[in-house]
């Protein structure tokens, strides 16, 4: 053994002590050249400030982020390596961890490529070799400190967002609380809606607006007085009157909030009829959004197989029949027709709502994706 290769192994040992004992373990950073030197030359210029994983080719590579990949903050990719190019490899990993930071060590000068490998792997910087381990350590330093800046921001976005979807929980839930014959009716009619709105295909953004709308499709009742909410008997024209402004009152209350905007017609528009027969706008067919379509149904079934003050709830077949009854004059006969088709799903639902709608909430989903 060369006295050169017992320095290198000497000092190869010194630096996984090093890592060992000194490592901050605030960020993680995954190293990828084919030089095995290069390797050591870039945990020397890192030593005792991060956890580090390395790899030798970009294949080896992405394993090595699969397995890490809540872990690695930052990658240090050379450009030229077997197996996979350093450029190819970025863009794989970007397609796996879109938020790591990621840097490329080249020996090319060429503009065009550069720019290239910038746009397609998303590289927040790209270093010429051969490089300054100080300009390297501080570039590194720099590009933490950007996905530092944006985990922040990610938390507190989270936070809100967690805040904003619990607040509309809680404003469901206190309207419900309003009329005792009504606990759970929102929940129930949002989730509802979500099975029939996903059944229809609607994208990821539409079924989330569906569930904000579902929850606080009668937030107008707050307007409402109890006396009429309540009422055992049936309700006079006057009172008729009142408790039919509710649509209205929602599209009020939530048109003043940017993040409900898009949702404050389908409020004002759940009790619109596919005959036109419905308030507040006899709207007709098409005219009414489809999601208030949707929640219309939903609405409905759960008002018929919940009791009321004025009566007991009505069996899950005898609504069912309803529905087909008034399928193409209350209802949209294709959505009747699908939720229908669903009548297990629905009845299993019915019987089970709190568990069927951690199952198909996206605003929880949404939350709960964004927590590490």
């Amino acid at each position: 053994m060369s006295l050169n290769t017992e320095n290198e192994l000497f000092l190869n040992n010194i630096d996984d002590i090093l890592q060992t004992n000194h490592s901050k373990a605030a960020h993680t950073v995954l190293l990828v050249d084919d030089e095995v030197n290069n390797l050591q030359l870039l945990k020397r210029t890192l030593r005792g400030k991060y956890n580090i994983l390395t790899a030798t080719n970009g294949k080896e590579g992405l394993d090595v982020l699969r397995d890490n990949v809540d872990r690695i903050s930052l990658i240090v990719s050379d450009h030229k390596m077997p197996v996979m190019e350093g450029t190819e490899f970025l863009e794989k990993a970007n397609e796996i961890s879109p938020d790591v930071i990621k840097i490329l060590l080249t020996g090319f000068s060429d503009i065009e490529i550069l720019m290239d490998a910038v746009n397609k792997c998303n590289l927040f910087q790209y270093m010429l070799k051969p490089f300054d381990p100080q300009e390297l350590q501080q570039v590194i330093e720099n590009g933490l400190d950007k996905f530092d800046l944006a985990s922040s921001k990610s938390a507190i976005l989270t936070d809100l967002r967690e805040l904003f979807y619990k607040t509309i929980k809680s404003i469901s839930s206190a309207l419900d609380a309003k009329d005792p014959y009504t606990h759970g009716h929102s929940l129930r009619v949002t989730l509802y809606s979500l099975i029939l709105a996903k059944e229809l295909g609607l994208d990821d953004n539409t079924l989330e607006e569906i569930e904000m709308a579902g929850l606080l499709h009668d937030i107008g009742k707050i307007a409402i007085p109890q006396s009429i909410l309540c009422k055992p008997g049936k309700l006079t024209d006057e009172e008729f009157a009142i408790m039919k402004s509710h649509p209205e009152n929602s599209e009020k209350l939530i048109s003043s909030i940017k993040k409900l905007n898009g949702i404050s017609n389908w409020l004002k528009a759940h009790h619109e009829k596919w005959d036109g027969s419905g308030y507040p706008e006899h709207l007709k067919g098409e005219e009414i959004p489809l999601s208030a379509r949707v929640i219309a149904l939903a609405d409905t079934y759960d008002a018929m197989t919940s009791t009321r003050s004025y009566r007991k709830a009505l069996d899950h077949e005898v609504a069912i029949e309803e529905i087909k009854k008034c399928s193409g004059t209350q209802f949209d006969p294709s959505l009747a027709e699908l939720f229908i088709s669903l009548g297990d799903t629905i009845r299993a639902a019915k019987e089970n709502p709190e568990e069927y709608y951690k199952k198909y909430s996206y605003l929880q989903k949404e939350i709960n994706s964004h927590i590490v």
